[in-house]
């Protein structure tokens, strides 16, 4: 049996097409169903619905052999356990530094609110910057309005929810896109078979650019 984990909502409505032209088809509707684990039209192939930070971990414990992640969440998760062999360019945008527009920085340590702990850190320690970082799980636009924080660390698609709580893009961490990953092991053990499924998601992504 190979599994294949996936989260709800974005990532998983753009990841059924390339799916599909590996010849895999889930059976019935995450968003409809209240299953967890679904059946696909191939027998040995079973999709595992998981929240999108758990993908990493179902995969690298070898709870699922394969699965979709976003690079934001890898990048927080660390990767180790992990091989990474497809950018799928799909769910694009962009990890950002973000704050009260016009507003210019405080004086001293800056405090940052993000859920996004290990990749801030690795931000600001690359230019030699000490900052506190607030972890917070959501609401992030909030944190800067009400005198938390003095910026955030978020993913961007649009900006429309930064520009609706006047704040504004300041600084560039990485551009951000989902990503197929595979246990090491199950890589070894399953190596054909699953060469044979990024390959031909591969061809999908290419034909999609």
């Amino acid at each position: 049996m190979l599994r294949i984990a996936l989260s709800k909502g974005r990532i998983f409505d753009e990841t059924l097409p390339l799916l599909a032209a590996a010849g895999i088809h889930p059976l019935e509707n995450p968003e409809t169903s209240r299953k967890l684990i679904l059946d696909t039209n191939q027998p040995e192939i079973q999709l595992v619905i998981i929240r999108a930070t758990d993908v990493p971990t179902y995969v690298e414990y070898g709870a699922a052999d394969l699965g979709v992640a976003g690079k934001d969440v890898l990048m927080e998760h660390g990767g180790e356990g992990l091989y990474e062999p497809l950018d799928l360019k799909i769910a694009c945008c962009r990890l950002m530094v973000a704050g009260k527009v016009n507003e210019p920085a405080p004086n001293g340590r800056l405090r940052i609110a993000t859920k996004y702990v290990r990749s801030t850190e690795r931000f600001y320690a690359s230019r030699g910057e000490q900052v506190e970082i607030i972890k917070l799980y959501g609401s992030m636009e909030l944190a800067p309005l009400v005198g938390l924080a003095d910026r955030i660390v978020d993913v961007v698609d649009t900006g429309n929810t930064l520009r609706a709580n006047g704040l504004e893009p300041l600084e560039h961490i990485a551009d951000i896109s989902s990503r197929l990953v595979v246990n090491k092991a199950t890589m070894k053990i399953k190596h054909r078979f699953i060469n044979q499924i990024i390959e031909q998601m591969q061809g999908a992504v290419a034909k999609a650019a």
